[in-house]
């Protein structure tokens, strides 16, 4: 399917690793020309820059600045912005809702949430300038289906899936579509890293990080496919949504979870 995506300005935040690298390739390969940003570039995200128009920029997203910074570097190196994928969240485990402190909740919400308004608030005069265009927010499941070990990342995505709606009610008539997608566990290293979910889960059940990501997480999740997402599935739906394919396509969640939220 040609989703006539070709010479479209698209920037990424969080687009080192996971599903932001994941929507970064998937965009390029497109050809769009992708302005990935992150604190710290990984090998995968140069060996992009090798084979595709991919600019990197090093900015910190959970700072009030940084969001600016790296729309206004976009702006400056392509004179336009057509996407905008706001991918950026944090999550950490958590035993109780009384042992998260006023320092994380903010930190969670800074890099969950408010990244995602400075960066909207810095990106939208952009895509109004050009006749429109295209924000796709990576929620995520946890905004329906809030888990108590992740209380404060479940109340930054349910933010940032209610601030989807509101922003597309206010620029739709003015050309800029946006929809979130939802997703339920994916193989990145927010889970898959040292120490991550997956870790935590196979050291309290005795057996191996793969075993938890491969079989327990997708049966105690009650998973209908029997497996966890994968990255490239998440950017396939984000590229779509961002192309004009998707034209009449605004103010929506699209879930991802292979069958985990049972409710209609």
């Amino acid at each position: 399917m040609e989703l006539s995506l070709t010479g479209k300005v698209a920037v990424i935040t969080a687009a080192s690793k996971g599903i932001g690298l994941a929507v970064a390739e998937a965009l390029s390969q497109e050809g769009a020309r992708v302005v990935a940003g992150s604190r710290t570039e990984t090998p995968e995200l140069a060996a992009l820059r090798e084979k595709y128009d991919v600019t990197f920029i090093s900015v910190d997203l959970g700072g009030a600045d940084g969001p600016s910074r790296l729309i206004q570097a976009a702006a400056d190196r392509h004179g336009r912005i057509d996407v905008l994928v706001n991918n950026l969240g944090t999550a950490s485990p958590r035993s109780s809702f009384l042992d998260v402190d006023d320092a994380e909740w903010q930190r969670v919400f800074d890099l969950t949430f408010f990244s995602a308004v400075r960066t909207t608030r810095a990106g939208l005069p952009h895509l109004l300038a050009d006749g429109g265009g295209a924000i796709v927010n990576i929620s995520s499941i946890n905004a329906r289906l809030p888990y108590p070990m992740v209380v404060d990342y479940s109340a930054a995505k349910a933010a940032l899936t209610n601030l989807t709606k509101a922003l597309s009610e206010e620029f739709a008539p003015r050309g800029v579509r946006v929809n979130a997608i939802a997703p339920g566990p994916v193989r990145t290293p927010f889970w898959t890293g040292p120490g991550a979910f997956a870790d935590n889960v196979a050291a309290s059940a005795g057996i191996t990080a793969k075993e938890a990501l491969n079989e327990m997480l997708p049966r105690e999740m009650a998973i209908s496919t029997g497996r966890i997402t994968e990255p490239q599935e998440v950017a396939d739906l984000a590229v779509f949504l961002a192309s004009p394919r998707a034209a009449n396509i605004t103010g929506a969640e699209f879930v991802i979870d292979g069958g985990q939220i049972k409710t209609t």
